[in-house]
C-alpha cells in the first residue's frame, strides 16, 4: 500500500523510521533501492507503476542533491513524501532539505524535517486515514497514546522536584 524508498543502502537506518511506523499501524509497505542517478530507468519504471501495483503513497528518502523525491512525484499521480536524509557528503543537511522542499509549481512533493522518516511514515499513515475508518481509527488510538505519554512525563517532571 506505501512504498519506501531511498538512494542508497546508506539511508535505510533513517528511513527504518518509516517502515517501523507503518508497521505499528499494520499498513503493508514495500522498501526498495531506487538511485534517480544511477538506475534512473528503474526510478521511471517504479514511479510509473506504483498506481497500477497498488500503491498509495510513496516515501522516498534521499540526502546531498535529492533529486529522488521529486523525480518519483513527477512521474506519478501518487502523494510523494519526501524525506531529507543527511549524508555523509554533507555539511548539515540542508541541500538535501532544499533539494525536497523546493520544488517547481505542479511538481509537488510534501516535505518533512531532515532525518524525519518516522514523521513521513505518520504523514502516509494520515492520507490513507481520509479514506480508511479502520486506520483513522487505529490513528486516533495513536494520537490518545502520545497525550499519555505526556501526561506520564508531566508527572514523572513533577515527582522529580518534590
Amino acid at each position: 500500500m506505501i512504498g519506501i524508498i531511498m538512494g542508497s543502502i546508506s539511508d535505510l537506518n533513517i528511513m527504518q523510521g518509516a517502515a517501523d511506523i507503518l508497521e505499528k499501524f499494520d499498513i503493508p509497505y514495500e522498501i526498495e533501492i531506487v538511485s534517480a542517478h544511477r538506475t534512473p530507468q528503474k526510478m521511471v519504471e517504479y514511479a510509473t507503476s506504483a498506481a497500477e501495483r497498488g500503491l498509495k503513497v510513496i516515501i522516498a528518502g534521499a540526502g546531498g542533491a535529492a533529486h529522488l523525491p521529486g523525480m518519483v512525484a513527477s512521474c506519478t499521480i501518487l502523494p510523494v513524501i519526501g524525506v531529507p536524509v543527511k549524508s555523509g557528503n554533507s555539511i548539515d543537511g540542508w541541500d538535501s532539505v532544499l533539494s525536497i522542499l523546493q520544488m517547481p509549481s505542479g511538481v509537488p512533493v510534501a516535505t518533512v524535517a531532515l532525518n524525519a522518516a518516522q514523521n513521513a511514515g505518520l504523514l502516509a499513515v494520515q492520507i490513507l486515514a481520509t479514506s480508511s475508518p479502520s486506520v483513522a481509527l487505529r490513528l486516533l488510538e495513536y494520537k490518545e497514546e502520545l497525550k499519555e505519554k505526556v501526561t506520564r512525563m508531566n508527572e514523572e517532571l513533577k515527582n522529580s522536584f518534590q
